[in-house]
């Protein structure tokens, strides 16, 4: 069993307005994340199944060609291997998990989100 605080661990800044906190299990991944309004995050898709929940501002994501928008209090699952897009339309707080864990998270191989 491990024990986490959201205020010890390691706020990650990928570009000026992209951060996130991880924490990864040997099946999962749960991450907070600050998204500034306006960022987008491009088309990818992943193995990992996604439970994102908007805690504050709102996200359009599109997915698999249809949109949706997620406010405070939503959840939204997207399935593995979808492609799906979001644009941050107000400064965002959200929570997400994968399963499995999110590996190019760990390894930094992720480079869709950096350097925007």
């Amino acid at each position: 069993m491990e024990l986490y605080n959201w205020t010890s661990v390691e706020k990650e800044r990928l570009n000026p307005l992209f951060a996130r906190q991880c924490i990864h299990g040997d099946q999962i991944t749960v991450a907070r994340l600050w998204i500034g309004k306006g960022y987008i995050v491009p088309e990818h898709s992943h193995h990992n199944e996604q439970i994102s929940m908007t805690e504050e501002g709102r996200l359009r994501f599109v997915l698999d060609g249809k949109e949706q928008i997620v406010g405070p209090g939503e959840v939204l699952r997207i399935p593995p291997n979808v492609p799906h897009s979001a644009e941050a339309l107000d400064d965002v707080i959200a929570t997400d998990i994968f399963s499995p864990h999110r590996e190019d998270w760990k390894s930094g191989n992720d480079a869709y989100l950096r350097g925007r």
